[in-house]
């Protein structure tokens, strides 16, 4: 122990603490001392050593507060007692007594990318060692040359305890006595650039509620599932040939308190709940709850992998309210961003004074469109990281979906780049190889959960983005069909009188509809910058604007494809959304909107109830054309069907505010044809044009069928029949 080292210490600067720090055998005196306690104590006036035989009084070895205590005999437990500047005695377990907690085989694993539920190894951990309990802090900074935990313990002082490194780059402290719901953070002084920064946990499970920024010690063991019987089903299902209607939803906008305050989960539990159970969805999908620092970012630029947001309440209200989803059998997607972070400088960006999560090469490490940075997907610790944080909301937080946000962007190096922006892979192209083998691996394991299922946000044509990765594809269970969307939204806010002249946009999707495993989404990005509500899209006046909303969404959810609807399309609202406010629900006081809210109920239930609208979603044999031909009056019929070929229904549809009387429609089969479902009808509030209920078939050949139908078809409506 020389002096340059007690002055690195308390200078806070010493990279090997329990070198120094801690009981230490010393060589014997006259006295028959054999080893001795150092401690720095800089809150203390005074210290000494207290075992089960006595205490013995620290000499005071820097005036920074580095005490020393000779002790005699063998080395055994012992404790501090110290008087701090206060006045006030306390006693405290000294951490450096303590021995290391992580092995050798995790941070193996770890260093080799290969450890994918890393969440148990780094972060904060409540344990207990020598029968003492407190908290395991882990954090991987290799590049740093002192890490240490500063925090409500410590008075956020950088000195007091600086970390073990361990393999691999991990540093490791348990610190004895610090409990749930204290707050840290990790003080990482970089060996370059003399980088200096209080650092948030990037394993951390819990953080303070924004602006605030540090991390919270959680204990995720406490909260007790009564979701067992979802979860058994979930295992058992095929959710490629079961209904999904999923509700995307902002927690912060959806509902607000009368003063514009947040609504906690548990208050969205009883309230959000609730309405999706009555509105028919059998999905909700939240878009980002890990922990963000910037609301405006709507959750997509996270800082927290593993911490649900503090704006709605702790990790066991967040359980809370996935609890409550299962029981009520609602199922919960959320929206994961693997694809970049913020440069926030508590969060990832330059952790530990390099670039340790993302590329240093800007061409490849940066998003200049968002502002934010990309992860090294070539890392083994970031892919081990990334998988974590997935399986992490599957397992602890039973979610049952993750909805992969901009994979377009990962797959791509050029993804918004000029010529010379960007780095091509080893082969010369513009596919990012280490972002597409990460893709494929997180498919793998997540598809291990029993009943999970990944969805992609992915708006190119790259191949097999939902096919298996044993059959060359990304592996996602599902993609969203944004091609389906922006053409059907253009084909919509035309006046009906053009339609004609692009008719193409309603019948293209079916070219390759299935290509991939379809979810056809009307999203928050599509209602929001300008580019209006739904029913802000829709020409005509206020009845036919809400008539062409019927219409497009009975034709979405007839059409091959899951289906999912942002909040707030359901009621007709005017307003884009603003993410600062919440859903326009005092508009329900206004029939036509009231009206707009019983159809999408209906047309849930309507979707749900019809095997031939779901089952057969990803195959031909679901779907036949009756006619597409009708171009000049803008119509067009098809046969969905389900598993039993036996069981289908014919959908007609009229996208022109002109009725048709008599139009005639070949069937498959003779017999009555039920009218089961039609946007018009008068308590959708359209016009009540209908078919009295039935048509009957008669042998008169139509559409190159041996039978055929004459019905009516009402203005901008969707009409659907099923034979009894």
């Amino acid at each position: 122990m020389q002096t340059s080292e007690i002055e690195a210490i308390a200078g806070g600067y010493h990279g090997d603490p329990f070198r120094i720090l801690g009981p230490h055998p010393v060589a014997a005196s006259d006295a028959g001392s054999g080893w001795e306690v150092r401690a720095f104590l800089p809150q203390a006036v005074a210290a000494e050593v207290v075992t089960a035989t006595g205490a013995v009084p620290m000499r005071k070895h820097h005036e920074a507060g580095f005490f020393v205590a000779p002790m005699d005999g063998e080395r055994r437990r012992y404790r501090l007692r110290l008087r701090l500047w206060s006045g006030d005695i306390v006693e405290i377990e000294d951490p450096y007594r303590f021995p290391p907690l992580l092995s050798g085989f995790e941070l193996h694993l770890h260093a080799e990318g290969t450890h994918y539920e890393s969440y148990n190894t780094l972060g904060a951990h409540l344990v207990e060692c020598d029968g003492v309990k407190g908290t395991r802090f882990a954090v991987w900074a290799p590049n740093a040359e002192v890490v240490s935990v500063v925090g409500d313990f410590n008075e956020w002082d950088s000195r007091r305890h600086p970390m073990r490194q361990r393999e691999g780059g991990v540093w490791e402290l348990f610190l004895p006595g610090v409990g749930e719901g204290a707050r840290y953070k990790y003080h990482v002084r970089s060996r370059y650039h003399g980088y200096r920064q209080m650092k948030a946990d990037p394993y951390a499970f819990a953080s303070e509620a924004p602006p605030r920024s540090a991390s919270v010690v959680a204990d995720l063991s406490r909260y007790a599932w009564g979701d067992a019987e979802w979860m058994e089903a979930r295992g058992r299902t095929d959710w490629l040939r079961a209904p999904l209607a999923i509700y995307e939803v902002h927690l912060e906008s959806w509902l607000r308190g009368p003063q514009g305050e947040l609504l906690t989960y548990r208050e969205l539990a009883e309230r959000l709940i609730a309405y999706v159970k009555r509105m028919g969805y059998t999905h909700i999908e939240l878009l980002p709850v890990m922990e963000h620092p910037f609301s405006g970012s709507w959750g997509y630029q996270v800082t927290g992998y593993f911490a649900p947001t503090a704006r709605f309440g702790t990790p066991q209200d967040f359980m809370y309210f996935v609890d409550r989803c299962h029981q009520a059998g609602i199922g919960v997607l959320v929206d994961w961003v693997p694809a970049h972070f913020p440069r926030d400088a508590h969060g990832l960006a330059w952790f530990d004074g390099t670039a340790l999560y993302e590329h240093a090469d800007p061409r490849k490490g940066e998003h200049r469109d968002w502002g934010t940075l990309i992860f090294n997907y070539g890392r083994n610790e970031v892919r081990c990281f990334l998988i974590s944080s997935a399986l992490f909301w599957l397992k602890k937080y039973h979610i049952d979906g993750l909805r992969v946000d901009a994979v377009a962007s990962m797959l791509y190096l050029d993804y918004s780049r000029g010529p010379g922006e960007w780095i091509p892979n080893p082969y010369g192209g513009n596919e990012n190889l280490e972002a597409i083998d990460f893709l494929r691996k997180f498919n793998e394991l997540a598809h291990q959960v029993p009943g999970a299922i990944t969805v992609a946000e992915e708006s190119t044509a790259f191949y097999g983005v939902s096919r298996p990765v044993y059959l060359g594809g990304l592996g996602f269970t599902m993609k969203w069909n944004m091609g389906w969307m922006h053409d059907m939204l253009e084909y919509f806010s035309k006046d009906p009188i053009y339609r004609k002249y692009h008719h193409n946009n309603i019948t293209f999707s079916m070219l390759y509809a299935f290509t991939e495993n379809f979810v056809l989404p009307v999203s928050h990005d599509e209602v929001v910058h300008g580019k209006r509500s739904l029913i802000s899209k829709m020409p005509g006046d206020e009845w036919q604007r809400f008539a062409n909303v019927r219409a497009f969404l009975a034709y979405m959810y007839t059409h091959p494809g899951k289906k999912l609807l942002f909040m707030g399309q359901e009621i007709g609202q005017y307003e884009e959304w603003n993410y600062a406010s919440s859903v326009r629900w005092e508009l329900l006081e206004f029939d036509y909107h009231r009206k707009l809210q019983e159809f999408v109920r209906e047309l849930n239930r309507f979707y749900v109830s019809e095997p031939a609208l779901y089952e057969v979603d990803y195959d031909w044999t679901g779907f036949e054309w009756v006619d597409f031909h009708d171009v000049d009056h803008s119509i067009i019929a098809f046969l969905r069907r389900a598993r039993d070929a036996s069981d289908f229904l014919l959908v007609c549809c009229n996208f022109t505010p002109v009725p048709h009387h008599g139009y005639r429609f070949g069937v498959p089969e003779p017999g009555f044809y039920e009218e089961v479902f039609n946007s018009d009808w008068a308590r959708f509030g359209g016009s009540d044009v209908h078919n009295h209920g039935w048509a009957g078939s008669s042998p008169v050949p139509c559409h190159g069928r041996p039978y055929s139908i004459t019905v009516t078809l009402p203005p901008l409506a969707v009409v659907v029949f099923k034979r009894r």
